[in-house]
């Protein structure tokens, strides 16, 4: 069931949430065995049917929250659950001791009644964009277990498309909510930054952290982004948006069948009423330049310790990637952190005030799902580079981004990518950029 067939059902009392949850654990059972098992992370059957007869109570008595009210979600094991161990899919915190609190985007999803039955998989402590790289083994492709779902939100993604769960908190510190959404055919939104707390997330990159929502359509995944407390989501028209539709060297896929959803998204958005012209971002080259630098930093900083004291602890590509920024110049951090934000500064005031753009339009990857074995291949350019170059300039960026599924018939799904840009006159509510962007991908999706 969608998340606004559970919300109605519990509304109107057709259903209990302890039903509901009922269902969901039983179909968390199901996944035993299979090659999806390892998706689940962690599990608390008792706190997930305590929750659900708290929701119950508070329902029967007239004092229904809204559309996550009673509704079960999965969370990615790098999002502290009070309770529950935080692992980030690694054998470095295997003895973790359970959570003492609930980071505070768990918090929020609680205060608007959701329930959570579920730690999702995620590439090792969302260091990557395949999926394929976790302590339990890789995350298996919710249509075709050759496949990888995507990183790092892997778990999330796969558990929403295999209709398990209506929804799914994951993070996106480079594409890690939008890729694994788009491989496994959900949606994933990444808000602007700092949107949603992170407080409670174990840190890839401070600088470049979001929280990300995933669910089976847009429609869902706005019902979600508005039911959260301090969200205030008025719906945009989209007659009379600008949308700029990226060209160059890196919005150019590899697929023809993306490039085809590309062109039906700006199609789709014209006939809605929308002025869609073609627009460059020539920062892109210069950020997917800074993003390793930072991230690489950062990341380097928050495991130093561990991997200096127990390096076998990691999977080998994580340890690979963190011996890489074991010497790097501080200065060279300090200059990549400063390119960012000048041209941060730059591109935003061209495309907001010079071209008047609303959102920009690009697909989220250059290609489809790729097979385990190529996921794990030591060459970047395989699976590593094009599975993140389309999404790391929204995250340099800090601005909203929203991957929506593709159908198309001869493979695994496509993601088209809608964007937002910040103190438009398009958008409406209190987070008009991601106002706007949802307006745009309904319309896409």
């Amino acid at each position: 069931m969608s998340l606004r067939d559970v919300a109605e059902a519990l509304a109107k009392r057709e259903t209990t949430a302890t039903e509901h949850i009922r269902t969901t654990l039983d179909a968390l059972d199901g996944l035993l065995g299979t090659p999806w098992e390892n998706l689940v992370a962690a599990r608390d059957d008792t706190a997930a049917l305590e929750a659900a007869a708290r929701a119950d109570a508070a329902i029967a008595a007239g004092d229904w929250i809204g559309p996550l009210h009673g509704v079960a979600v999965a969370v990615k094991d790098n999002i502290d659950v009070a309770g529950m161990p935080t692992r980030c899919g690694s054998a470095v915190l295997a003895d973790a001791p359970p959570a003492a609190a609930d980071a505070r985007i768990v918090a929020r999803l609680r205060e608007a009644g959701a329930i959570v039955v579920a730690k999702s998989h995620l590439h090792e402590f969302a260091y990557g964009p395949t999926g394929a790289v976790n302590a339990s083994g890789p995350a298996a492709h919710p249509h075709d277990p050759g496949l990888v779902t995507g990183g790092s939100s892997s778990g999330a993604a796969a558990l929403v498309a295999r209709g398990v769960v209506p929804v799914a908190l994951g993070t996106d510190t480079g594409c890690s909510a939008r890729t694994p959404a788009a491989l496994c055919g959900v949606v994933g939104m990444k808000p602007s930054f700092a949107a949603l707390p992170t407080s409670g997330i174990f840190p890839l990159s401070t600088t470049f952290d979001h929280v990300g929502l995933l669910a089976a359509d847009v429609l869902d995944v706005s019902l979600a982004w508005g039911a959260l407390p301090g969200i205030a989501h008025v719906r945009t028209p989209v007659a009379g948006l600008r949308v700029g539709r990226l060209r160059g060297e890196n919005w150019d896929a590899v697929d023809p069948a993306i490039a085809a959803a590309v062109d039906t998204a700006a199609r789709a958005l014209g006939d809605a009423g929308a002025d869609v012209v073609d627009v460059e971002l020539p920062e892109t080259e210069q950020f997917l330049a800074a993003y390793p630098v930072i991230t690489g930093s950062e990341a380097y900083e928050t495991h130093r310790r561990w991997f200096e004291s127990t390096p076998e602890r990691y999977q080998p590509p994580t340890a690979a990637l963190l011996a890489a920024q074991r010497d790097r110049p501080a200065v060279d951090y300090v200059h990549a952190v400063r390119t960012v934000e000048r041209l941060r500064r730059q591109a935003l005031s061209r495309l907001r005030g010079d071209l008047g753009l609303d959102l920009l339009l690009t697909a989220t990857t250059p290609l489809r799902a790729v097979t385990q074995a190529d996921a794990l291949s030591p060459d970047p350019a395989v699976a590593r580079t094009p599975l993140l170059r389309m999404c790391i300039p929204f995250n340099a960026l800090g601005v909203p981004a929203i991957s929506v599924p593709v159908r198309i018939d001869d493979g695994a799904p496509v993601g088209v990518q809608v964007i937002g840009l910040p103190t438009t006159a398009g958008g409406h509510g209190s987070h008009p950029a991601e106002s706007a962007a949802l307006a745009a991908a309904l319309a896409v999706g």
